[in-house]
Parts: C-alpha cells; sequence; structure tokens
C-alpha cells in the first residue's frame, strides 16, 4: 500500500525519503512517472511506500525516555525500534524510529482542549502521520497561528471547520480525533467507517480548520488573568466579571461568525448589538477581524467542492442560505440527517456567517453542523455521545 505525499517548496527525493524513513531508490521506484514527467513540483502528488513507523530526528536535550512520554510509546517500545541506538547517548541529529503501531491515542479527549493542547496534539500527529500537511491560515488579534490540517491530495477538496465561537470549544476536539482516526485508518488499511480509508486518502483532500478562534477559546477556558493584554477592556466588556463561559466572540469582541459579506448589513441591524461584548456583535465592517479574513483568504485560494462548520448545540444541520443553495444540498442534508440523527433544518433570519458567505459567492453545498444538546460550552461528558453521532457524517462528507 502507498500513501500520497503533496510536494513543497523545497523538497528533494532526499528529503522526502529521510521524513518517511525511505530509501531515495525505493521512494523514487514508487514515482517513475514523476521522473518521467518533469520531476518534483510543488503541489504535486508523491507515492509514499507503506512505512508504518515514522522517523524523529534528535534535539538537544532528548533521551529515550523522554521521547517515549513525549509520542506516548512505551520505553520498551521504543528501545525494541531502535536496537542500534545507544539510550544513555543520543547524537543531535540522529534519527529515531518511533512506532506507530505500539503508540497509543494522541488526541485527550478527557481534558478541555485548548490552544495549547491543539498545537501540542498537531505537533505529535505531524510525526506519527508524516502524509499530513499542517500549516497556517494566518494569525489572531493576538499573534496565535490559526492552522489547518491536509489530509489527501485527492482532486476532490473539501474543508471542515470548528471554534469559530470561543465556547464552542469542543467542536475542535471532535475535528481533531476525527484527523488522528482518520489517519491511523489509513495506516493500519482499516475500513473507516464503513468505508475504504485508502481510497478516501487518494480521492480527496480534505482541510479542517480545528480552531478558528483561539484567542476566544483560551479566554473560556483560563479567562483574563492580570497578565493578559486586553484583561481590563475584557472584562469591562464581559459586565465586571471574570467568569467567561459565556463568551462566543474573539477577543476584540466580534461575534466571528458574524463577520462575512453576506447581507453583513442586514445581520447588523437585526443584532442591534452597538458594541464589543461576549457575543452577537459584528464588528465595523465585514471582515474586519483577522481571524475572519484568513477564513475568506483560505477559502477563495481553494476549490472546496463542500464546507460544513461545526458549531454547537442543537443537534441541527442548516443547508440553506437565501436560495443561493444547488439544488443538491437539500438531499445532502436528509442523507446527513439519516445518519446522524440530527435534523436537517431550512434556516431563515440568519445572515454573515462562514456557511452563508460560501454558498453564496460559489453556490455549493455548505452546512452548519451544531452539535450536541445542551447549555454551552457543552459538558465534556458529552463528547464520546457527539462524536459517535457525528463520525458517521464527518466520513460521510468526504463522499459527496
Amino acid at each position: 500500500m502507498t500513501f500520497p505525499y503533496v510536494v513543497r517548496r523545497g523538497d528533494t527525493w532526499e528529503r522526502i525519503a529521510q521524513r518517511h524513513g525511505l530509501q531515495v531508490q525505493a521512494l523514487i521506484r514508487a514515482n517513475t512517472e514523476l521522473q518521467k514527467g518533469g520531476g518534483l513540483q510543488p503541489g504535486c502528488s508523491v507515492r509514499i511506500p507503506n512505512a508504518p513507523d515514522c522517523r524523529y530526528i534528535v534535539q538537544a536535550g532528548d533521551t529515550l525516555a523522554a521521547l517515549a512520554g513525549r509520542f506516548q510509546i512505551g520505553l520498551s517500545d521504543l528501545m525494541e525500534a531502535n536496537p542500534d541506538v545507544n539510550p544513555r547517548y543520543l547524537r543531535i541529529g540522529q534519527t529515531v524510529r518511533l512506532p506507530v503501531c505500539k503508540a497509543g491515542p494522541i488526541v485527550d479527549t478527557t481534558v478541555p482542549f485548548g490552544y495549547q493542547e491543539m498545537m501540542r496534539s498537531l505537533e505529535l500527529l505531524g510525526y506519527r502521520y508524516p502524509f499530513l500537511e499542517i500549516g497556517s491560515i494566518g494569525q489572531s488579534v493576538m499573534g496565535k497561528d490559526i492552522p489547518y490540517v491536509r489530509i489527501g491530495c485527492g482532486m476532490r477538496h473539501l474543508h471542515y471547520n470548528g471554534s469559530f465561537h470561543a465556547n464552542e470549544w469542543v467542536t475542535s476536539l471532535l475535528l481533531m480525533k476525527f484527523t488522528e482516526d482518520y489517519a491511523n485508518a489509513c495506516v493500519q488499511a482499516q475500513s473507516f467507517c464503513g468505508s475504504d480509508a485508502g481510497r478516501l486518502l487518494e480521492e480527496t483532500s480534505l482541510w479542517i480548520v480545528p480552531m478558528v478562534n483561539p484567542d476566544g477559546v483560551e479566554l473560556v477556558l483560563h479567562g483574563a488573568d492580570p497578565d493578559h493584554p486586553h484583561a481590563g477592556q475584557l472584562l469591562e466588556w464581559n459586565g465586571g466579571s471574570d467568569d467567561f463561559s459565556g463568551w462566543k466572540a474573539n477577543v476584540r469582541g466580534v461575534d466571528l461568525n458574524d463577520q462575512f459579506p453576506a447581507y453583513w448589513e442586514t445581520e447588523r441591524d437585526r443584532r442591534d448589538v452597538p458594541g464589543p461584548g461576549p457575543r452577537d456583535y459584528t464588528g465595523p465592517s465585514p471582515l474586519s477581524e483577522p481571524e475572519a479574513s484568513a477564513m475568506e483568504r483560505f477559502t477563495r485560494e481553494r476549490d472546496f467542492r463542500l464546507v460544513m462548520a461545526f458549531h454547537t448545540q442543537g443537534r441541527e444541520i442548516y443547508w440553506n442560505y437565501r436560495d443561493y443553495e444547488p439544488a443538491e444540498s437539500e438531499r445532502i442534508a436528509q442523507r446527513f440527517q439519516q445518519i446522524s440523527g440530527y435534523a436537517a433544518v431550512k434556516l431563515t433570519g440568519s445572515d454573515a456567517g462562514y456557511k452563508d458567505w460560501f454558498i453564496q459567492t460559489y453556490g455549493r453545498p455548505g452546512f452548519t453542523i451544531e452539535a450536541g444538546y445542551g447549555v454551552n460550552p457543552l459538558p465534556l461528558s458529552q463528547f464520546p455521545i457527539i462524536y459517535d453521532e457525528l463520525l458517521p457524517l464527518l466520513t460521510e462528507g468526504l463522499m459527496v
């Protein structure tokens, strides 16, 4: 079995082979048509022969015990995979094999999932599954990278996102857990929710932005301590309360899902919120916030067949927008309803959302999925149920 890898600027056969723990000639033999067709070009697809173990380049201060803990691999399993490595002396630049088959899960679904948890998980996923492409679509108000993950390099491009709203951070956990399970199914050559994971990987390019609003998520989970650069203003906007669990907006008090140029003025007048606060302020103008602007730019730079924005709560699927949606959208929504148990709802009286803008701009299927049921932020105890409900829907989206 082989896995697709998208060539990046600066890649060479040697660099790709080293990253995936392969001999250069083995990599070239698996891609003879590229040799005849002009070689490596950024954006082209290279087939990676099955190598279930990935490689790590030793850094200053590393020990095998530390690496075992970092990558959640048993120390004895790590030593067994590296019989030629002296556990008492690692050299900087030395290559260590990380046996994926012996590794435990990366994404921890039992603890609140903030920005640091996400970035740590992405780092580990990148090492364990080197066919993942991980990058940034831009920065938040406070300069945090807004990461994306691309899995697969097929011609059918799709996009999922989460945590437009700060207190809906469980959607980031949902998408990260899905990414790990999908990648693992590909490596293990397993069926994934009844589908051939390897075939999906080859036929689709799924672009996931797990946390659109990192500043807001951190505010909900950790509050505005005295060292926070916006602490005084945030406390004022929050009515003097240091409880930010009801906060949906970004750190400038703007609702990022009311920021898109799809009847934005209508949404501004409907909301009638005069200034920054925990929710519903549309901002001074469309795309005034760097997070919304980054999402708009990210979307325009790609040719998405379908998008899904994950929110909480209500167990509903919104699939339309002012009759701009294609005829197939309702059929797809009905299919999503059938496999998830969520109600497909034809929504009215809502504008300026990401899904709205995508449908209006491209005339393609776009969906808002309201996960779970209750009061935001949903309790973490709901996560197993939410994941079980939405895993078939997330997988079905790859086949639309």
